[in-house]
């Protein structure tokens, strides 16, 4: 979700502004994969490099992740979503790690749409923290398969990625889901993050269609 800080600077706003929007783009993207009957979506909120950035910035998005949980717990329970929070949640202030266990507790039950939100997340961070989990689990010698090693990774269990969507014009996977990511198709628009909608979301579908998905395999004659 790439741009919120462009789109603040280009209205001549403070880059808070362009998150604060974020958020209701956020809003607007699972219900459009609500209604598009899109069985699971990720959005990367908050990489490990980020940490990098300004403190009151870090201190601004941590804050509004805290109030986009209070705001939007009620809801998302209410519309049948699983949510699941993934990357280094250890590394989050204690408050918004008892958010986080709190909404996903709230949740569990529900069996619709699977809504997994990475934060102070990193590709190659995630697989060397799969890497130590196996370390500390193996109670005997054995060789790491790349089956054993993705019941370490923080998807377990979530369905492969069919479709990455990036915004604000970039085109690369800035270290997210690198293992995942390994089949996928890669769609990227110009188009910050606060201004993505429907029609946008419409063009990345429409991509995802007209491609032959082979997995390495011969195309079909």
């Amino acid at each position: 979700m790439d741009g919120n800080g462009r789109w603040a600077r280009k209205r001549l706003l403070p880059r808070e502004a362009g998150h604060t929007r974020g958020v209701n783009t956020v809003k607007n993207v699972i219900g459009l994969a609500k209604k598009y009957n899109i069985n699971s979506l990720t959005l990367f909120a908050f990489s490990t490099e980020n940490w990098s950035r300004p403190k009151n910035e870090v201190a601004s998005l941590l804050a509004l992740f805290v109030k986009s949980i209070d705001d939007e717990k009620d809801k998302i329970e209410s519309n049948n979503i699983i949510i699941k929070f993934i990357g280094d949640l250890e590394s989050l202030p204690f408050n918004l790690q008892k958010k986080i266990l709190y909404i996903e507790g709230k949740c569990k039950k529900n069996d619709g749409l699977q809504l997994n939100i990475a934060i102070s997340y990193g590709g190659r961070s995630e697989i060397v923290r799969a890497v130590n989990k196996f370390i500390v689990s193996s109670k005997e010698k054995k060789t790491i398969s790349e089956e054993l090693l993705s019941r370490k990774l923080d998807t377990f269990g979530l369905p492969e990625i069919d479709l990455l969507i990036r915004t604000g014009g970039e085109k690369r996977l800035s270290n997210f889901m690198l293992w995942q990511l390994a089949y996928s198709e890669l769609f990227f628009t110009d188009s910050l993050w606060p201004d993505f909608d429907e029609s946008t979301f419409i063009n990345a579908l429409y991509f995802f269609q007209t491609r032959n998905r082979r997995f390495g395999s011969l195309m079909d004659i």
